[in-house]
């Protein structure tokens, strides 16, 4: 029970810090720093904790790449599902950031019944691709996965206008800036290939 009740608090220390980060209410502002306040309070009542290894949200932290997570959702007749942001209006592959003690396969189906109202069921590791030499705010690899949606879609989340298909050799337009249209083809491309891609 102690140990749930710390993975609890890391979650809501995790929650907290993406809030602070990217929110921009000052109500939600207030409520994000009492989070975190409390909940780093609450993580020095562990007295049997080491904490002299390096916290997960400091930022003096030995420094690591970020982990992300893209889906390839591809129907039968080959058409991928494309999820169009509300943040610069492009479409792009469902994904986001792996948070912290989620595996990557939980990430992939969190993301896509998040961003496209999907349950899917994933079919394999595509790759695991490296942005760490592109011109992003630090270094990143990529987890791509490809699935299968299995049961209707349900309302998709509030960063995302709308949903598409397409067939799998023509990429909607505008592309995100997230995810540029080369990266795109490459993955669905890899996806077609045996084994997984790995850079």
């Amino acid at each position: 029970m102690k140990n749930t009740f710390y993975e609890f608090i890391l979650r809501v220390q995790a929650i907290s810090k993406i809030g602070l980060l990217y929110s921009k209410d000052p109500y939600a502002l207030e409520n994000y720093q009492e989070l975190n306040h409390t909940s780093s309070e609450m993580l020095k009542t562990f007295m049997d904790v080491d904490f002299s290894r390096p916290n997960y949200f400091a930022k003096e932290a030995y420094p690591t790449p970020n982990v992300s997570v893209r889906v390839i959702i591809m129907t039968d007749d080959q058409k991928v599902l494309y999820v169009k942001e509300k943040d610069g209006g492009g479409y792009t592959l469902p994904g986001g950031w792996a948070d912290i003690n989620q595996s990557p396969v939980d990430a992939a189906v969190t993301e896509c019944l998040q961003e496209a109202g999907a349950v899917i069921t994933i079919d394999k590791l595509v790759g695991v691709y490296n942005f760490t030499s592109q011109k992003v705010s630090s270094s990143q690899y990529c987890l791509v996965f490809k699935a299968r949606v299995v049961g209707p879609l349900v309302a998709f989340g509030h960063e995302i206008t709308d949903i598409l298909y397409s067939p799998y050799d023509v990429i909607p337009e505008p592309v995100s800036w997230k995810l540029s249209k080369v990266d795109i083809v490459r993955m669905i491309k890899d996806s077609f290939k045996e084994g997984a891609h790995y850079e």
